[in-house]
């Protein structure tokens, strides 16, 4: 038991100095841009988008320079079946969401077709330093459009709502500080945690994609949980829901391109075989859901959707559990 103890207290704390450090980190970099005289847009589609993808970025570098490129692609993936089955599920329980953005119903079919391209990229079964470059160029290229869309886009609901969400401004000397803090907590939690994580899957067995996929892509997507859930309480549904295209985006193409730069390796082809199709059945049901049922012109969300999403996750995790057993 005391062997364990250590990697789960690892992982705990890990997880909770993550969301902390993220939070400060999306209030320090903010502000400094806003010193810059930067675009108030580009700080929300930026660096909001960015800080919440932090934590799957961090642990998915520390991981990849351990050598555990598995860890790195699982938390990924993980994180994007998460968002959509758990995260989303569990908010349209609760909240039914009412999506009315123009740019959301562009973005979703957008997601598919960067996940359609990264699928090819990983389909040698090797993640490279090339196929890590070109999803960051990639990524690059997705944030100068979805920039350009928003701003073009003056009706639409969605950028109101993002600006309307952008942190508490500070001053300068306050905002630097925040933002060093936040950057060296990040580093030393990301480490932590992938210590405890890999250290839990040495105890019981399993592979650390496994344990990427499930217990480090639940915590690390809690920021995106309070993000989502707190938009879907203000009735802001199209940030709600863009908080989860915009992260799964940011994972497929930032979070994925960063072991592929830092440690080229060949990884296990349940990747291709189970994670990827489930990630893109998950998706493919949310973009569904999102245009079939209409009231006038207005996508709902609703509660019995959530529950399919719902179910469509335990069901993963379940063929998950019989994996590992098996092993």
């Amino acid at each position: 038991m005391i062997t364990l103890l250590y990697p789960t207290l690892a992982i705990l704390i890990g997880f909770a100095l993550l969301i902390w450090s993220a939070d400060k980190f999306v209030l320090g970099a903010s502000n400094t841009a806003r010193s810059f005289s930067i675009s108030p847009l580009i700080v929300g589609v930026v660096i909001v988008g960015l800080g919440t993808s932090a934590p799957e970025m961090l642990v998915s570098s520390m991981a990849a320079l351990d050598g555990n490129t598995g860890l790195s692609i699982g938390n990924a993936i993980g994180s994007n079946i998460t968002n959509v089955g758990l995260m989303l599920g569990l908010t349209a329980l609760f909240y039914p969401l009412h999506i009315h953005s123009k740019l959301l119903k562009r973005e979703m079919p957008a997601l598919l077709a960067i996940m359609a391209i990264s699928y090819f990229l990983l389909w040698d079964q090797y993640l490279s330093f090339l196929d890590g470059l070109l999803l960051l160029i990639m990524m690059f290229a997705m944030l100068g459009f979805t920039i350009w869309e928003a701003k073009s886009n003056g009706e639409d609901t969605l950028p109101q709502e993002i600006l309307d969400e952008l942190p508490e401004e500070i001053g300068k000397g306050a905002a630097l500080k925040w933002l060093i803090i936040g950057i060296l907590i990040l580093i030393a939690s990301s480490r932590i945690l992938v210590w405890g994580a890999v250290e839990v899957a040495e105890y019981f067995k399993v592979s650390d994609l496994i344990i990427g996929l499930t217990v480090v892509a639940i915590g690390t997507s809690l920021p995106e949980l309070a993000t989502t859930i707190a938009a879907a309480r203000k009735k802001e549904f199209d940030l709600a829901v863009g908080n989860i295209i915009g992260s799964n985006m940011f994972n497929i193409l930032g979070v994925m391109a960063l072991p592929g730069l830092i440690h080229a390796s060949s990884f296990d082809i349940a990747v291709l075989t189970r994670d990827y199709p489930v990630m893109i059945a998950l998706t493919l049901a949310l973009v569904i859901f999102s245009i079939a049922w209409r009231k006038g012109k207005i996508a709902i969300l609703g509660r019995v959707e959530g529950a399919l999403l719902l179910i469509g996750y335990l069901a993963y995790m379940v063929w998950l559990y019989k994996d590992a057993v098996s092993i």
